[in-house]
């Protein structure tokens, strides 16, 4: 393997992105293509869901598998260690019938949970306890967060005036600490998919020190813990039901829908990332629903709730009942659903009151008590001052630990078993999403075009609905002259594409012709027989240019199990298969060249496919947190790294040869 560090420009690939003017597109094709790639993808996941389970014993078999599984995805594997939670009651506040405890708990060191314990006045015995936690319902003042523990207190309030202990609990956004939930909604954070990370994780893990906090209470029965939340909280409720045990019965409200209502009806784009595991497992809804079985599971929504719409959540409901019936535990799994929109009503309420009642203190009594706020919001504060060595409003950079930027290899047979563990964890955790069989490449020349210069488009299938194409550029026939193939992001697709528009006008509607550039295109090629390719989402199958709707593509395709980038990945992979099969190319050694974030494709496309002597990367990003985001990379393998793996299956390498 020689690595060269000469300067070499992709060729037809010449101007940089800042001297481009982005072409005036019509990308409803592109909308189109990608709407009905999420459909198709969301029903073969969803028709996977439970389909190898015929039995309990095939069950119970999976089962643990399965919360391995979701603990992965939630971050969670290796589970952390439970550390001392160095819990701290800051204050009182009292009501005729009850008192609150204002106190935090860390639930790793420094990770500060802030948190309001609801206990009876009077109490002579141990009592069932309830863990609350809370949607997105935050109370601030005069820039100070109270958290949002405050606006759901009357939930806090039901319980202790009706004979349980409850512990509400602050999330880290809209707690009196305030980290983040929108790392990919909002904050542009899609390292987030690289690491692994979703705030999911630490939500569920602050209920597992929650629990661990109520079993250290002397007032609490420790076998009798229950919890509920809405919204955000329901999300949560699933989290903490299904990887914990000692949970005994759950309501989660307004916390669940299907897969098909998140990526095909768009609720995806009303959630934060709170709402979600790393899908990493590919994954619809009733699995999470599925590990509550047979504790009792009280399913709890409104009918008119936008961002969890009635049909998913009956579906979900429907699937999960298929594992309840199998348990014989159908009287443990309930669907609540009353009238309203997505809000805290009493009606929910008093469902839930009445399921917690019945499978934690057999009690069937009619509801008589109102669930009503009686505090302002000062009076459940916490902290005086916020705590100066606190990691809540950065955990995202430490909660799921990263492979190291360097690996000490110290001979060959080191760094060849450390590309057999790269490959497998590549494969096994950032590439799953990929289709297990691939699809009949069914290679068409849909124009060619005879003289001095070849010009052939070829269209082939890549994974359906896609049918990408090849554009190739014969200017020579020497037998054994290296086919040179240009991957082409955005960029270099507006700076190529007027160019070919000059020779193949159809192939290009509604871009003008530069005869100007064609000549360049062509003085640059000289001899050299070229291959353009532009995978999904560039070029003619480039989806919507709106900054808001790319961002919620980019996270449907995390619902998936996948990224944008892993499948364009795909499609460098699929093109290479291609031209393997193109009959009449002079030679079947392939020069492979990409720039900025096609680079990253190119170099990853490269370690699966062997067709490869000489790759040229430009522009190629130092490390997984600033390249297109590959589900759970970061956790195994940073960039330097893939290029070392790279390096050892390439005659030549050329990497950001202008640095």
């Amino acid at each position: 393997m020689r690595v060269s560090c000469l300067c070499l420009v992709a060729l037809g690939i010449t101007n940089c992105a800042s001297a481009q003017t982005p072409l005036d597109h019509d990308t409803s094709r592109g909308d189109a293509l990608v709407a009905e790639y999420f459909h198709g993808q969301t029903e073969k996941i969803t028709a996977a869901t439970f389909s190898e389970i015929k039995s309990l014993e095939d069950w119970t078999r999976r089962r643990e598998e399965y919360r391995r599984q979701l603990l992965e995805m939630l971050g969670l594997d290796p589970f952390p260690e439970h550390t001392p939670l160095n819990s701290v009651v800051t204050g009182t506040t009292e009501h005729d019938d009850f008192v609150v405890e204002r106190l935090h708990f860390q639930s790793m060191p420094q990770l500060y949970v802030t948190a309001n314990l609801y206990r009876p006045k009077q109490q002579t015995e141990p009592l069932p306890a309830i863990l609350y936690v809370c949607g997105h319902g935050g109370v601030k003042k005069d820039g100070v967060s109270f958290g949002n523990k405050v606006h759901y207190q009357h939930h806090g309030a039901w319980f202790a005036r009706s004979g349980y202990v409850c512990l509400t609990i602050d999330t880290i956004q809209l707690g009196e600490i305030e980290g983040i939930h929108h790392g990919t909604y909002r904050e542009k954070m899609w390292w987030w998919n690289n690491r692994g990370y979703t705030p999911a994780g630490v939500e569920a893990w602050n209920c597992v020190r929650a629990l661990d906090y109520l079993q250290s209470r002397d007032e609490v029965d420790g076998d009798r813990i229950g919890v509920t939340g809405r919204s955000g909280g329901g999300a949560y409720s699933w989290w903490i039901a299904a990887i914990d045990s000692r949970i005994k019965a759950a309501v989660p409200v307004a916390g669940i829908t299907s897969l098909k209502n998140h990526v095909v009806d768009g609720c995806v784009e009303g959630h934060c990332d709170c709402m979600y595991m790393v899908n990493t497992y590919q994954w619809d809804y009733p699995m999470v629903a599925a590990l509550v079985a047979p504790r009792p599971l009280l399913i709890s929504n409104t009918d008119k709730d936008g961002i969890f719409p009635l049909d998913g959540v009956v579906d979900v409901h429907a699937k999960v009942r298929k594992i309840y019936e199998l348990y014989d535990a159908g009287d443990k799994l309930g669907l609540n659903i009353t009238e309203g929109p997505h809000e805290d009503t009493q009606e929910l309420r008093m469902h839930a009151f009445r399921w917690l009642n019945r499978f934690l203190r057999q009690d069937e009594a009619l509801i008589t008590t109102q669930a009503v706020k009686f505090f302002e919001p000062k009076q459940l504060k916490v902290f005086e001052e916020l705590p100066t060595d606190q990691r809540v409003t950065d955990i995202h950079e430490t909660f799921v630990p990263s492979a190291p930027h360097e690996f000490p290899l110290d001979t060959e047979a080191d760094l060849e078993a450390a590309i057999q563990r790269w490959m497998t964890q590549l494969r096994e955790h950032c590439f799953r999403g990929w289709p297990d069989e691939a699809e009949d490449l069914a290679i068409e020349v849909v124009e060619e075009i005879d003289g001095e210069v070849k010009i052939r488009a070829v269209e082939f299938s890549s994974q359906n609905p896609y049918r990408l194409r090849l554009y190739l550029i014969q200017r020579s026939t020497q037998v054994g002259k290296p086919v040179s193939v240009s991957v082409m992001n955005q960029d270099d697709w507006e700076s190529w594409a007027p160019a070919m528009a000059t020779v193949l006008p159809d192939h290009f509607p509604g871009i003008s012709p530069d005869p100007a550039k064609w000549d360049e295109l062509m003085r640059q090629s000289h001899s050299n027989n070229t291959i353009f390719v532009a995978p999904r989402g560039v070029g003619p199958t480039q989806w919507s240019t709106d900054e808001r709707k790319r961002t919620h593509i980019r996270r449907r395709f995390m619902q998936l199990g996948q990224t944008a980038a892993s499948m364009q990945i795909y499609d460098v992979r699929r093109a290479l298969q291609a031209i393997e099969k193109m009959e009449d190319l002079p030679s079947r050694r392939i020069e492979l060249h990409a720039r900025g974030e096609a680079a990253v494709w190119a170099l990853y496309a490269s370690l699966f496919e062997d067709r490869i002597d000489k790759l040229t990367l430009i522009e190629l990003p130092n490390r997984n947190r600033d390249a297109p985001d590959i589900l759970n990379v970061s956790r195994f393998v940073e960039l330097p790294q893939i290029v070392r793996m790279a390096a050892q299956r390439v005659d030549e390498l050329v990497v950001n040869p202008n640095e």
